[in-house]
């Protein structure tokens, strides 16, 4: 290679383009060089470099936005839960508008990605249409200082088990696992929690896939009162011309739905698009194609879960009664006062993900399941609607998974097997998990940001046998 001699200064305009340049040729060539250094959700690629940059602002802008609007986080904290994905991740520039109370992420000037916060309904990526939830009324939820689970007052805690609990919180940071809460409930009543520093038992915390559980509970109060059956098909005008208006909402809720739809975590991909890209999370998977006779085939998609919903806000009248509904028949009764359910851009739910609890309401929602469907005196769900929630499908495939929520037993091996066969749980991504044992009438919540996987056989065997 020769390099020529300037032949005279470079302008302090012409510099400052040079400069941009160069930099996105650096970013061009430090994506090349991803696949190389093991992305995971961020999952940049070599050959889309427009979707490299819509899922990583994407990605950046929502959990900057809701972890520091919602749960509290300081701009460190944030970064690290950002970083921890990839670390494609600190490239990226993140500022905060505290007046707008709004992120934005951008790369290098090849692209920028806008989420706004508003109160009772958390972040929503700014798109096309989404001014429209600004217009939404958010009934108050209000704490009580009754004894849990009615309100905020915890006074059933056993000190040996307490002891215990902060011992395996910190057994698990100190091999850095990144736990931020445990929580056990032992007959109803919190027996033991714990939460790292600048964590407590207020802060929403992201639970990932667990909201997938709650989604389908608010199907279950549908059906309870009556709006809905869980046999029902024809869900959507968009399938009503082809087989996929054969689907049921028992198959949408046990993931054998038959739709193609891609679990896979790479730019472009159904799921990516979904979460981080368009304004309607449920419009990705309605679009989807049926490859598999409905009720045939299990596979895990978010997909379904943002179709159901779609089901709920439809059934309930709109964006506006949805989260009446929620927040009246649902959130209230159970006395969930620090729950979010973030909203796309269409004023759907994003039900499949982005949905924050605190570590105790979290317990509230698998206490719920535990006791039949029944909390704090109301009925939320019928005893059968939770009879067939945690029963097996009936796919060819993976029996263990029941509506939104995992089983221990199926047709092969427990899936915890030092646990009871009869437990089941929901889990989400970082290791999120609520276990629930109903034949100790136990529950286990832990709250996380793992980049392991998180040991729960082990971890919640552990506190069983205390």
């Amino acid at each position: 290679m020769c390099l020529r001699k300037a032949t005279g200064p470079m302008s302090n305009s012409g510099f400052t383009a040079f400069l941009v340049v160069m930099k996105k040729l650096f970013v061009l060539l430090f994506i090349l060089s991803l696949p190389f250094l093991g992305m995971n959700l961020l999952g940049l690629s070599p050959f889309d470099l427009k979707a490299n940059v819509q899922v990583g602002t994407g990605i950046g802008a929502k959990l900057a936005c809701s972890g520091r609007y919602l749960s509290g986080f300081d701009a460190q904290q944030v970064a690290a839960d950002i970083a921890s994905y990839s670390a494609a991740a600190d490239l990226l520039a993140i500022n905060y508008d505290d007046v707008e109370m709004s992120a934005s992420a951008s790369l290098f000037g090849l692209g920028s990605t806008k989420a706004k916060f508003r109160p009772g309904l958390g972040c929503t990526l700014v798109r096309a249409g989404s001014e429209q939830l600004d217009d939404i009324v958010v009934p108050t939820l209000v704490e009580s200082l009754e004894p849990w689970p009615r309100g905020s007052m915890v006074n059933s805690l056993d000190k040996s088990m307490q002891s215990q609990l902060a011992t395996v919180l910190a057994q698990d940071n100190a091999e850095n696992l990144q736990t931020r809460a445990l929580l056990v409930v032992r007959n109803g009543n919190i027996i033991a929690e714990a939460y790292v520093e600048g964590f407590s038992p207020q802060t929403p915390l992201m639970g990932w896939s667990m909201g997938k559980s709650l989604s389908a509970i608010m199907l279950g109060h549908l059906a309870y009162v009556d709006k809905l059956a869980m046999d029902e098909a024809n869900l959507f005008a968009e399938w009503s011309g082809d087989d996929r208006r054969n689907i049921t909402l028992q198959q949408l809720l046990q993931m054998s739905s038959g739709l193609d739809f891609s679990e896979v975590y790479a730019p472009g991909s159904d799921a990516t698009r979904m979460l981080f890209v368009e304004a309607s999370a449920s419009g990705v998977a309605k679009a989807s194609a049926l490859i598999h006779p409905p009720g045939t085939h299990f596979s895990y998609s978010s997909g379904t879960a943002n179709l159901l919903s779609e089901v709920f806000v439809n059934r309930t009248g709109g964006t506006q009664a949805a989260v009446d509904t929620l927040h009246k028949e649902i959130l209230a009764p159970m006395a969930m006062a620090h729950t979010t359910l973030e909203l796309d851009a269409s004023g759907v739910f994003m039900g499949s993900s982005n949905i924050y609890s605190s570590t105790r309401d979290w317990a509230r929602l698998g206490l719920l399941l535990l006791q039949k469907g029944e909390l704090n005196g109301h009925r939320i769900v019928s005893e059968q609607w939770v009879m067939q929630a945690t029963s097996r499908n009936s796919s060819d495939n993976e029996r263990a998974y029941g509506y939104q929520v995992w089983l221990n037993q199926g047709d092969k091996a427990l899936r915890w097997p030092d646990l009871p066969a009869d437990a089941y749980a929901f889990t989400g991504n970082r290791g999120q998990r609520v276990m629930i044992i109903p034949s100790l009438q136990t529950l286990i919540v832990r709250m996380g940001w793992s980049s392991v996987n998180y040991p729960d056989n082990q971890r919640f065997a552990q506190l069983l046998a205390l």
